[in-house]
């Protein structure tokens, strides 16, 4: 009797934690069409920080940030929602359009295209579901191994055992994928320049060399942080320190 009062109040609680979720979410949805974009953004904020992250809050977080004018911000929020979620093409949109603001026009510096295309295939999915893959990929392999160890003919378990290598094979590269997508969301070292203006250092030290300038917006990938300095590299391949309050990582 016990147990089942604590399983109703359990999910009592959880119920009405949804609720509560729901509500601020559709309350900051409700700020965002009658034009409080500052109002708006506060709520997503706390949203995420109160209730965990999702593409979508981070999706409307960067809207109401580009309805402000915060192009670094807005860019920010696009591109975490495009890291939980890489096939969401709502925000690759946004994003595509939020950085025609940006002043900077770096042009990329092109990788190995093997590495590009294994990138772009991690990228499709989570890595839970590279995972679940996986699993799937090892059972196939289980049931294609048995069929070989049992079969009648010779014909059935040669082409068993060359489906069970094919699907072994499958299962540890789709693991591989899963362990790449979860260290990407973990270990990323890729932010954005928050700054109007920052200009770029060849040493941690504001009595270094200026080397050429940032704008507000431009993805950068973090190598190192000395102090309140960080070290930074650009699309195209150039490197120096900027101050650590200028830049915000995604």
């Amino acid at each position: 009797m016990k147990q089942r009062i604590a399983y109703i109040l359990l999910l009592f609680c959880f119920s009405i934690s949804i609720l509560a979720q729901n509500t601020t979410f559709k309350t900051a949805n409700e700020l965002y069409k009658k034009g409080d974009y500052t109002a708006a953004a506060e709520q997503y904020e706390t949203i995420l920080e109160q209730q965990g992250v999702a593409p979508q809050v981070y999706f409307n977080l960067g809207n109401a940030y580009y309805k402000l004018d915060e192009t670094g911000r807005s860019i920010l929020n696009y591109e975490r929602a495009l890291r939980l979620s890489p096939g969401f093409e709502d925000a690759k949109v946004n994003l595509s359009m939020t950085q025609l603001k940006v002043v900077d026009n770096i042009v990329q510096t092109p990788d190995f295209f093997i590495i590009g295309w294994v990138d772009r295939l991690v990228k499709l999915l989570t890595s839970n579901t590279w995972f679940f893959i996986s699993i799937s990929m090892l059972f196939l392999c289980l049931i294609t191994g048995f069929i070989f160890l049992f079969g009648n003919t010779r014909t059935f378990r040669k082409a068993s055992f060359y489906f069970s290598s094919i699907f072994l094979a499958l299962c540890v590269v789709t693991l591989l994928f899963s362990g790449i997508r979860k260290n990407q969301l973990e270990n990323h070292n890729d932010a954005i320049i928050m700054t109007g203006v920052v200009v770029v250092k060849s040493a941690p030290d504001k009595s270094g060399t200026d080397l050429f300038q940032l704008h507000e917006g431009t993805k950068v990938r973090i190598k190192s942080v000395l102090g309140r300095w960080v070290e930074i590299k650009i699309g195209n391949g150039e490197i120096g320190w900027v101050e650590l309050e200028s830049l915000v990582k995604i």
